[in-house]
């Protein structure tokens, strides 16, 4: 769900309610303890619900970049708060984005519901691979965890310079 969409538990579930009647099967939004009361709003709407913490993409500027979360014995305890928080709440399954893999994997054990690693490591019980990484959408970051099968960023501006040029010649 995108950010600000959540704010409070009843923009929670009218915001869920609209993506599933558009054809979601479930929503995800990002935070954990601090977004109990909204996941547990969704949930009891009947809204199956996914879980997002580690890093947050939406709030990337706020957090000062995109930064490996729970390398310190305090971040993997928040991470692990956070996790058992959105399980209880509700959640189905909970992602782990660039979640140190010890704490990924700590957090993977701890929880009965299935954790889906984003450049968290390989002990999570599932993988996603953002597809504007794969691509290389973005020619300002590429995470250390990919290797884009491709440079669309470079391709986009070069039609993009070539369209400005034509244009300019009439």
């Amino acid at each position: 769900m995108p950010i600000h969409s959540y704010d409070t538990p009843e923009q929670s579930v009218a915001t869920a309610r609209i993506l599933i009647k558009a054809g979601a099967q479930a929503v995800k939004l990002e935070g954990g303890v601090s977004h109990v009361r909204q996941i547990e709003a969704i949930v009891s709407a009947g809204i199956p619900f996914m879980a997002h913490i580690g890093m947050l993409p939406q709030s990337v500027r706020e957090e000062g970049g995109y930064k490996v979360k729970g390398r310190t014995l305090e971040q993997a305890g928040a991470l692990l708060h956070d996790a058992r928080a959105v399980e209880r709440a509700g959640a189905f399954s909970v992602v782990l984005e660039i979640v140190a893999p010890e704490t990924a994997k700590m957090i993977s054990q701890a929880i009965a519901i299935p954790s889906i690693g984003i450049g968290s490591g390989k002990e999570c019980d599932g993988q996603i691979l953002v597809t504007h990484d794969l691509i290389g959408f973005f020619p300002w970051f590429t995470p250390k965890f990919v290797a884009p099968e491709a440079k669309v960023a470079e391709q986009i501006r070069q039609a993009a310079r070539a369209f400005v040029a034509r244009t300019r010649r009439g």
